[in-house]
């Protein structure tokens, strides 16, 4: 994979406005932004679960935070046009499948309008040269055969969830002919990444914290769907694509200009019961209680990316394999349920995975 060393040196300084900072992609990407010396805004409400990973980091009092709706056009557009960022990472979500279905009109307005709104404001905001727009690998129709998504192929979505991340990408697509194509110095992406995961994610359906919070509670971990497969990497690999594609985007705009996925190898593909027991082996407790789903909302069992025009455009490739990605997973809650200080098991991981840094 490309050095980072000249990549962090790069946004040193910079100023970096992100949307969804209080997240947990959002929130490593804005403490990391921070410890290279970025100049970091954020924009998002507040953290959506306690604990959460924002609060550990006290990230309110490092970077300049800004509780916010990007449903809020006016706001969101004031709030990025007073700090005339060069750079902007649209992470702000609602990111859950089974939620989706819940309240798909919320899913739909913040998925989709508030995305509109975001894109708008950079299409006002001057200062901008660079944009990475995250959506999701769920923005793909998803047929579950057993190839990978290639950039190019099929948006779609049965789940709401997955449905408004295929719409968002058709409306930066509009707005990237319509509007920054216009613009010479402007570089605009999209990017989709396979699930993430890493310490400080607390979200409510997904395998890691599931299992964190049945083993706090001394709960068997209940998996509805055991055999399901994921494209599972640490949350530093998409975040690290997405550095690199942005100070690509600012010294070249319309050459790295369009999608790009971030993905693990077919290799590193993991059923969510391998996890679960994985988790439990590095915690040393737990146990696995496989039961049938109470709902019947239609969840996808079988999702990976191609991730070649990453690898052969930007030499971005993995770092972690999936059981390195697994342990640093573990072992971060592991050292939080013990009462050690999650700044310094975060900043620890950091360094771990960019040498560079150090």
């Amino acid at each position: 994979m490309t050095n980072m060393k000249d990549i962090f040196q790069h946004l040193k300084g910079r100023r970096v406005f992100i949307t969804g900072h209080t997240g947990f992609k959002g929130s490593w990407l804005a403490f990391l932004l921070h410890e290279i010396g970025a100049d970091v805004m954020g924009f998002a409400l507040s953290p959506a679960t306690t604990p959460s990973h924002f609060d550990l980091l006290n990230l309110s009092q490092k970077i300049k935070h800004v509780e916010g709706d990007i449903r809020d056009a006016s706001t969101l557009s004031k709030t990025l046009n007073d700090f005339q960022p060069e750079f902007v990472f649209h992470l702000a979500a609602q990111a859950l499948v089974r939620p989706s279905y819940d309240n798909p009109t919320a899913t739909f307005s913040t998925n989709v309008l508030g995305s509109v709104h975001l894109l708008d404001a950079v299409r006002q905001c001057e200062s901008v040269r660079s944009l990475v727009y995250i959506t999701s690998d769920k923005c793909y129709e998803n047929v579950e055969w057993i190839w990978g998504y290639r950039e190019n192929d099929q948006l779609g979505g049965r789940d709401p969830y997955s449905a408004s991340k295929a719409v968002a990408e058709i409306v930066f697509s509009s707005y990237n002919r319509s509007f920054f194509i216009q613009r010479p110095l402007l570089g605009a992406a999209s990017t989709r990444a396979g699930n993430v995961i890493g310490g400080g994610d607390w979200a409510v359906d997904r395998i890691i914290p599931d299992c964190i919070r049945a083993i706090n509670q001394d709960n068997p971990i209940r998996l509805r769907s055991p055999n399901a497969t994921r494209p599972w990497q640490h949350v530093l690999e998409p975040l690290a694509g997405y550095l690199l594609l942005a100070v690509r985007l600012y010294e070249e705009p319309k050459r790295w200009n369009g999608s790009w996925n971030f993905g693990p190898s077919t290799h590193e593909v993991r059923t969510v019961q391998n996890v679960a027991e994985i988790i439990i082996d590095h915690l040393g407790k737990g146990n696995i209680e496989i039961v049938e789903s109470q709902t019947q909302v239609h969840e996808a069992r079988l999702l990976q990316l191609n991730c070649d025009k990453a690898h052969q455009l930007l030499n971005w490739y993995p770092r972690w394999n999936a059981d390195t990605t697994l342990k640093a997973t573990a072992l971060w809650y592991k050292a939080i349920m013990a009462g050690q200080d999650a700044e310094q098991i975060t900043r620890t991981q950091i360094h771990a995975f960019f040498p560079e840094l150090t």
